[in-house]
């Protein structure tokens, strides 16, 4: 299972834990399996079929471009980052 680290923001859904694990061959597998164990994920980093406006997510330290649709191998650590956007 992919390893998640918790931003600070979203600990309250996991009942504080900092880092949960999570099975799934892409993000977007990983992010409905943290929601059935953790409800209220979803709706926090994923718009529809994309993530939400002012999420990135790392995978391997590498942000991931596809989105939702990036690999995700079974010893990956994910990792929901804030985009900054601005001049």
């Amino acid at each position: 299972m992919a390893t998640v680290i918790i931003p600070s923001l979203m600990r309250d859904l996991t009942g504080g834990r900092d880092k949960v694990s999570a099975p799934g061959k892409t993000v977007a597998q990983v992010i409905n399996a943290l929601e059935a164990a953790y409800p209220g994920v979803k709706a926090r980093v994923s718009d529809g079929d994309r993530l939400a406006p002012g999420v990135a997510v790392s995978v391997d330290g590498v942000v991931a471009r596809l989105g939702l649709r990036a690999p995700v191998k079974a010893d990956s650590v994910l990792r929901f980052l804030p985009v900054i956007e601005g001049g």
